[in-house]
């Protein structure tokens, strides 16, 4: 322990002596391990701890696999969720579905997005409440009126209450009906990320049917409930088949994490890498100060083992100053990480993690950064210690306290180290820029309509409210022709489900004189006819119903482009007619009178994007929105201002109709609403995050080059002086500098250039450009070099002005 405090005091000694060289090589730790750190708590939230609830790894969501390969969720009646429960794989279940509330107390009513569970729910998921209680069995006996009491959500109570710990006890009045508080959620349990949870009427409906979370028995495999439930969903399917859709029925469980691994599980996987990278350039910086500030210590390190000290002896001294570095720069990463962290999480695209998930530089994160920084301290500082620990006694005390390199294998090591440090730089900027390049290239992509100075604004309407098809449809236009009414709007259209680039709901359809196929497939979507001027989608053909058909809910459609390439690749689709399943029952969906089951094709618009950014154009259909009355719709207003400056005259609009009427929150313009959306938001996180570590890692490699070549030039300052005293011009001096480093740089480009060619396909998962594109990889090229030379030049231009007298007395 003596000799430890001993090795400690003389390796801080000696950085105080060169505070350059130990704060370059702890801010290069820092930023590695920083990085790593921040990325690995993003991983361990999601990864490792992204749930609360009670043994998380035996919940299962239940889905379908169609005849395509898609997975779709299903939903269950209350007597089949009762049977389901009965299940030998089943532990337990619930049952839940979502609703919009709304609460007063402002100057308008304000959107509630509440979460009806059944009785067992909270017992289910375990999650104690944060204050009061959650719900329990009593709240809602079967077959009566659930009592009135609710639990509001943690985000909830705070942003409407304050945070006020009084409120349990208290009441709270929504769609005129007064619950008391009897809880506080927990911070974490954000289920369906829902403001408030009331309890669910539970009755012998056979037609409603709700999501079921599913927990299976210890033991019990995935495949093992496949087979479990594959009968009894099979049942279901024949003794109700509007419920499912037609065609075979293939059930699949899942984990509560499969979709989100499967949509951001590659991306972190990849960030880990590069992060990977960014330590080792850190880590490969430190290697190339130890082994080049090790130069100036030859003379010391000889002396030492003239008069006896040991190999063994000045590795530990070396790798004492090697770890004293990790662990210092661990701790300014750590601290790094805490305030990158909140910003990283902010990037990632909104849905594509558990928003339960405990993302925090936590305990295991903190050991994983200590683990890391011993470990790098001692693997990047074993390599510098083993070369000038062997000193060349003799050579060295003959030629003074200064000298080169010191041997040819150093200064190979050295070289190796700096090439190795570019390679992986060029590669860390190839694949930045082909990521950068994917995601310009996304955002640019023809979307087929003009989503400038438009928003969709969402009207859910409430439970036992405009119970017929005439009165809905009435209230709908009620309100459109409200808001196209306001000053600054210029059409305003409704849009029931086809808000862009994702819109309508996929579904079988017959086309008429046809075969009846499973795999004939389309997007419909319920639109009024202003719905085409206000997105500016452009009419390729026919024309669009008027307002007229649509009020009257005419049995017509407008299809698109893609549709007819599909599906009438010979023939004209104007006058021909499809048939489209529209299913549910009043009072949740009303069908129109004047629908009959075909609708004519009366007009086809040009394609415009309809699932996602990336996404070829899916077939799809537009009927108008009176065919089908559903709960709730949207309305698209196109103003000449911009659109969120309307928003509060908007609301005010509605009032004026229904003074119960909320509309959704979270409102957003159509330019916003893209950004939004998975492809978008997960093209602008990796290239903006890759795009900074790669950043980070040229600065890395800058500051190793300029390292190595200052020290070089220390080293070589006699020499210098003596080639300048003897003629030689400062040219000449700043050739034989540049040369030394170029080999080195030269070599490294080369092979990173070959690397970035060789994972171009792991690569390209992440980044939509291709790292092969000449332009792309030319572009990493140059810039590296460009750096380089800086780096280089800097010290090099010094060497050549130096004094040949002051040179010849550097010793």
């Amino acid at each position: 322990m003596r000799a430890l405090l001993q090795d400690l005091q003389y390796a801080i000694r000696q950085l105080r002596k060169s505070p350059g060289f130990a704060l370059t090589a702890i801010l290069s730790l820092a930023l590695g391990i920083g990085a790593t750190t921040a990325v690995f708590s993003v991983i361990s939230g999601i990864l490792l701890d992204p749930y609360p609830y009670a043994n998380p790894d035996r919940m299962v969501h239940l889905s379908l696999i169609d005849s395509s390969g898609q997975k779709n969720g299903f939903g269950l009646t209350t007597s089949q969720w009762q049977q389901l429960r009965k299940l030998p794989v089943v532990e337990d279940s619930f049952t839940t579905e979502g609703w919009s509330l709304t609460v007063t107390g402002k100057d308008f009513p304000e959107d509630v997005e509440a979460d009806k569970m059944s009785s067992n729910a909270f017992r289910f998921l375990g999650v104690p409440a944060a204050l009061g209680r959650g719900l329990q069995p009593s709240d809602a006996i079967d077959g009566q009126e659930p009592s009135p009491v609710v639990v509001l959500g943690y985000k909830f109570w705070q942003r409407y209450y304050n945070g006020d710990p009084s409120v349990v006890g208290k009441t709270v009045q929504m769609v005129h009906k007064t619950y008391n508080i009897v809880g506080v959620a927990s911070p974490r349990f954000v289920w369906d990320d829902a403001d408030v949870y009331v309890p669910l009427k539970v009755t012998q409906d056979q037609i409603i049917t709700r999501y079921c979370g599913v927990r299976l028995k210890p033991g019990v495999t995935h495949e093992q409930a496949n087979a479990a439930l594959q009968p009894l969903i099979q049942q279901f399917a024949k003794d109700n088949p509007k419920q499912f859709r037609p065609g075979p029925i293939r059930v699949h469980v899942k984990g509560l994490n499969d979709d989100f691994l499967e949509q951001l599980g590659g991306t972190l996987a990849l960030l880990f890498c590069a992060v990977g990278l960014l330590l080792a350039i850190g880590c490969g910086n430190v290697s190339i100060l130890l082994l080049a500030r090790g130069t100036a210590r030859q003379h010391e390190f000889a002396v030492r083992s003239a008069i006896g000290a040991t190999r063994k002896r000045m590795i530990r001294q070396l790798l004492t100053e090697s770890l004293l570095l990790s662990l210092t720069g661990a701790a300014l990463g750590v601290a790094l990480a805490y305030f990158s962290l909140a910003k990283i999480v902010a990037a990632l695209p909104l849905y594509s993690f558990p928003h339960e998930a405990a993302i925090a530089v936590n305990l295991p994160v903190l050991v994983f950064s200590v683990c890391i920084s011993i470990l790098t301290g001692v693997l990047f500082g074993l390599w510098p210690a083993l070369q000038i620990s062997r000193p060349e006694v003799s050579q060295i005390m003959q030629s003074g306290t200064r000298k080169v390199a010191g041997s040819v294998r150093g200064r190979r090591t050295l070289g190796s180290l700096i090439a190795l440090q570019i390679a992986l730089t060029l590669l860390m900027l190839a694949g930045s820029g082909a990521a950068l390049e994917g995601f310009l290239r996304m955002a640019h992509v023809r979307l087929g309509y003009d989503p400038h100075n438009i928003m969709s604004v969402g009207i859910p309407i409430h439970e036992n409210t405009y119970g017929s098809w005439a009165e809905r449809s009435n209230y709908y236009q009620r309100l459109r022709a409200k808001v196209a009414a306001i000053p600054g709007v210029s059409i305003a259209a409704i849009s029931t489900n086809a808000t862009p680039p994702s819109n309508g709901g996929q579904t079988t359809f017959d086309i008429l004189g046809q075969p009846t196929s499973q795999d004939q497939t389309l997007r419909i979507n319920m639109v009024s006819e202003g719905y085409f001027p206000a997105l500016k989608i452009a009419l390729a053909q026919g024309r669009i119903w008027d307002a007229t058909e649509n009020r009257n809910g005419s049995a017509v459609a407008v299809v698109n482009q893609a549709l007819v390439r599909k599906y009438f690749p010979k023939g004209d689709p104007i006058g021909r007619a499809i048939k489209i399943p529209f299913p549910g029952t009043p009072p949740f969906q009303f069908m129109s009178p004047s629908a009959n089951g075909w609708l004519q094709i009366v007009g086809v618009i040009e394609d415009k994007l309809n699932d996602g950014m990336r996404k070829p154009v899916l077939p799809e259909a537009f009927v108008p929105d009176t065919i089908w009355m559903r709960m709730g719709t949207q309305i698209l207003v196109r103003t000449s201002v911009p659109p969120m400056s309307l928003l509060h005259t908007i609301q005010t609009q509605i009032a004026t109709v229904d003074s119960d009427q909320q509309i959704s929150s979270g409102t957003l313009d159509l330019e916003h609403w893209i950004t939004t959306q998975p492809e978008y938001a997960q093209g602008q996180f990796i290239s903006g995050l890759f795009g900074g570590f790669a950043v980070l890692a040229l600065l890395l490699a800058a500051v190793g080059l300029y390292s190595v070549v200052s020290y070089s030039v220390a080293q070589r300052t006699n020499e210098f002086g003596i080639r300048m005293a003897l003629g030689a011009q400062r040219e000449h001096v700043l050739k034989i500098v540049l040369q030394s480093i170029s080999f080195s740089v030269g070599g490294g480009i080369c092979l990173g250039a070959v690397l970035a060619l060789v994972l171009k396909r792991v690569l390209s998962q992440w980044a939509e450009g291709s790292v092969q594109d000449p332009l792309t990889l030319a572009g990493a090229t140059v810039l590296l070099g460009v750096v380089a030379a800086i780096a280089s030049a800097i010290p090099a231009l010094r060497a050549s002005r130096v004094d040949p007298m002051v040179a010849l007395r550097y010793e």
